[in-house]
């Protein structure tokens, strides 16, 4: 394998787990130093052990967490090369049901967690003059359904890689978005068969993703091949939503 991502520092937030965890696994195979970021201390150290990195205890919805975790990162490696914004949170409930609290928590970490991430690593990356951020959206950030809140925060991070994107790239500095279908991580799958077989039965290639093949469009965006991909949407979903 061509290792694609040699002698780069990656940040990959929601590490611990499901497609973090791949995005980790991945960008660590393509040989950059990978560090993990989470709340989840146990399965994220384990992680970051398993791919060679670091663990970084990291609540996104925290700016001084983010500036501290980041200070460390580039005092021990003297910069970063790239940002994988991929922690959220999904939960259920339309306009007529959803409550004050679900509304916060997700808007927090999906949406609040994305651009204080992208604002605490920007000055690094302007000053490096290089640098690839890449947002984990989804394909609810691209049409409606009933989980609102979650689909409120989706489309907002589509917007702000666009913003940020024209932005940054005078610096050297690439924003993409990554809108993964239904992918076969605990996300989906714990939440039940019918909602399983709901998001599946439509997809033209017949089956549900997995976080591997999300974890491959990343690594594109993370990479120099993909040095003149700006503000792009790279949708990984089987065709779910090709019509």
């Amino acid at each position: 394998m061509v290792e694609r991502l040699a002698d780069k520092v990656v940040i990959v937030t929601g590490a611990a787990r499901g497609m973090g965890a791949a995005e980790a696994r991945q960008a660590a195979a393509e040989g950059a130093h990978v560090v993990v970021a989470d709340v989840a201390d146990e399965a994220g150290a384990t992680v970051a052990a398993e791919v060679g990195g670091t663990y970084h205890r990291l609540d996104v919805t925290l700016p001084p967490e983010w500036r501290a975790v980041l200070e460390k990162i580039r005092t021990e490696h003297g910069r970063i090369d790239g940002l994988v914004n991929n922690a959220g949170v999904h939960r259920e409930g339309g306009v007529l049901e959803v409550d004050e609290a679900t509304i916060r928590l997700i808007t927090e970490i999906n949406q609040y967690g994305v651009i204080f991430g992208m604002a605490a690593v920007a000055p690094i990356m302007r000053d490096q003059g290089a640098g690839s951020i890449v947002n984990i959206s989804s394909v609810s950030g691209m049409r409606g359904h009933g989980s609102i809140a979650y689909v409120g925060s989706k489309w907002a991070v589509r917007g702000m890689t666009k913003s940020a994107a024209h932005e940054l790239g005078r610096y050297g500095v690439r924003v993409n978005s990554v809108h993964p279908g239904a992918i076969a991580t605990d996300m989906l799958l714990g939440r039940g068969e019918d909602t399983v077989e709901r998001w599946t039965t439509g997809v033209p290639l017949g089956r549900p993703g997995r976080a591997e093949e999300v974890a491959a469009a990343v690594m594109f965006l993370l990479s120099d091949e993909s040095s003149y991909v700006n503000g792009a949407e790279i949708v990984v979903d089987g065709g779910l939503i090709a019509r």
